[in-house]
């Protein structure tokens, strides 16, 4: 989380930090798009004009996925809308030149693999090979109710008598109880995992009445370590901290919080202190989860620290399967495990919330099929702030509510009660109550995902090949059956393209499928249309 400083990072070099010692190119085939390796299109805060949404351009610069992640999932695979993968079991450097995809690695040389000619062929194909369904989802009130989670409202001052009043809002406001997420600083320290006293004088207390009012808590934790701490100290004599390049001395490493030491995750004592730290508050407190924040490549530079940030990443998430509730926002690999993914956090933006469906269809593409949107409103503090209400466009927090209405997961931060009149309140909480109603159907999805690995939000080009989605940014199907065509602009009538077939929409309409119509959205409709079979 707190992003925007995060990937304006090594990646505007061109140059490769690592080796590229096989080289492969493959030219396209007629019509051939490609996808997948990145779930963000880019590092928080690039403006919507240089944004090129998936597929990729003909002319993409180089990506490495040694050291991007863009502040999402990344994964070393890409695919093709003629039935085409590339996967590599380790980091590989891409990209597009007058459409010949180059590969390099200092591994291998990747060869593509074909199965079929679509691009549903190639993203089973490359699932039953390379990250097969777990059999596992995570908890199903994750799907099947809103979330809540505090940064928004109290930032780093997590506090109990907020916190409960924060709770105590949802039910008096009408919106559905469901997981709630206590953020950042619940704790004197980073690495201090009890919490803080003075802030907290009963949070077994605290949490008990949070489970009396039909909650599940989950806790903030990253693996940074506040230096000349307690722990810090325990750890780095247990060798258990990432060292400094070339160093037998502990990184200091520069993340969005200032500089912290961090657990060295490829050591085996290191991750048993991180899991008895988290079991301990689950024992004590009656924790119910745990949200795994900064996985990110980009701090463990190579030129600075012994560590491999994918590497990092990906042994972080392999903890949190471990737990029932569980949320990641950067993540390696790890596709079709039982692990919830959140999108990085986003502006308060008309522009910003352009992103969240390109984002999902993508994250889905790469195996991570568990995906919650953005905070609703976005996951910026700043953006809610010292608000003047006289230039406040309320339309577009309803907005933003409705577009992740039919997403796997929904998840509120900022207060709607705070920040909108009744009249936007009541269609924020109208909203929240239809993921709450489709919440049975959506977790059926989630436990179809779970047995044969295929996405809940899916690409229209992956349901529909070859009948001009290969581009289709603005809506999505949730499964096979519904297309969600939500409002993401100002005003009240959009386009949907409709596949061929015989469609019936959220007001009864019956549509003939096979091309573009016209649809007037005013405020308080979502869009969506349901197949007919």
């Amino acid at each position: 989380m707190r992003n925007t400083i995060v990937i304006l990072l090594l990646i505007s070099s061109a140059i490769s930090l690592f080796a590229q010692k096989y080289v492969s190119e493959i030219p396209p085939l007629p019509g051939e798009r490609w996808y997948g390796a990145f779930t963000a299109k880019a590092a928080c805060g690039t403006p919507l004009k240089d944004i090129r949404f998936q597929p990729f351009d003909a002319n993409t610069n180089k990506k490495d996925l040694h050291i991007e992640n863009l502040g999402n999932q990344a994964a070393p695979l890409l695919l093709s809308n003629k039935g085409r993968y590339v996967w590599s079991d380790e980091p590989f450097a891409f990209e597009f030149k007058e459409g010949n995809l180059m590969l390099y690695s200092e591994n291998e040389k990747i060869e593509f693999a074909v199965d079929g000619n679509t691009l549903r062929d190639a993203y089973i194909a490359a699932k039953n090979k390379h990250f097969s369904a777990s059999g596992k989802t995570p908890n199903s009130l994750m799907f099947m109710m809103p979330q809540y989670n505090t940064w928004i409202e109290l930032g780093c001052n997590q506090n109990q008598k907020d916190i409960i009043l924060y709770a105590d809002n949802i039910m008096k406001n009408g919106f559905p109880t469901g997981v709630f997420m206590i953020d950042d600083l619940w704790q004197k320290y980073y690495g201090d995992f009890e919490f803080d006293a003075a802030k907290f004088p009963d949070p077994k207390g605290m949490i008990d009445y949070l489970h009396s009012k039909g909650f599940k808590v989950m806790l903030w934790l990253t693996p940074f370590i506040s230096p000349d701490s307690y722990e810090f100290r325990l750890l780095e004599k247990e060798g258990c901290l990432v060292l400094k390049r070339e160093s037998n001395n502990p990184a200091l490493i520069k993340w969005w919080n200032g500089y912290s030491a961090c657990l060295d995750l490829t050591n085996s004592k290191a991750m048993d202190w991180l899991r008895n730290q988290l079991k301990n508050l689950q024992q004590k407190y009656g924790v119910d989860g745990f949200k795994f924040d900064a996985g990110d490549f980009y701090f463990y530079s190579p030129e600075t620290t012994n560590a491999i940030g994918a590497q990092q990443s990906e042994l972080y998430a392999k903890l949190g399967t471990e737990f029932d509730f569980n949320e990641y926002r950067a993540c390696w690999k790890m596709g079709n495990q039982p692990l919830a993914q959140r999108l990085q956090d986003k502006a308060y933006s008309w522009d910003d919330l352009k992103l969240l469906i390109p984002d999902m269809v993508s994250a889905g593409l790469i195996g991570h099929s568990f995906t919650c949107p953005d905070m609703i409103g976005g996951g910026l503090k700043s953006d809610f702030e010292n608000i003047d209400y006289t230039k406040f466009g309320q339309d577009l927090m309803v907005r933003s509510t409705q577009t992740q209405t039919l997403m796997p997961m929904m998840q509120f931060s900022v207060a709607p009660w705070r920040i909108l009149d009744e009249e936007h309140l009541a269609l924020c909480r109208e909203a929240a109550m239809l993921h709450a109603k489709m919440g049975g159907y959506i977790y059926e999805l989630a436990q179809m995902a779970s047995q044969d690995g295929e996405p809940i939000v899916r690409h229209m080009e992956y349901v529909f090949p070859h009948q001009g989605f290969e581009a289709c940014n603005d809506q999505y199907m949730l499964g096979d059956q519904y297309l969600v065509a939500p409002m993401i602009d100002p005003g009240e009538i959009r386009e949907v393209k409709l596949p061929i077939g015989t469609w019936i929409d959220d007001q009864g309409e019956k549509c003939m499928g096979g091309q573009t119509i016209k649809v007037n959205v005013p405020l308080n409709r979502l869009c969506y249309f349901v197949l007919q079979k």
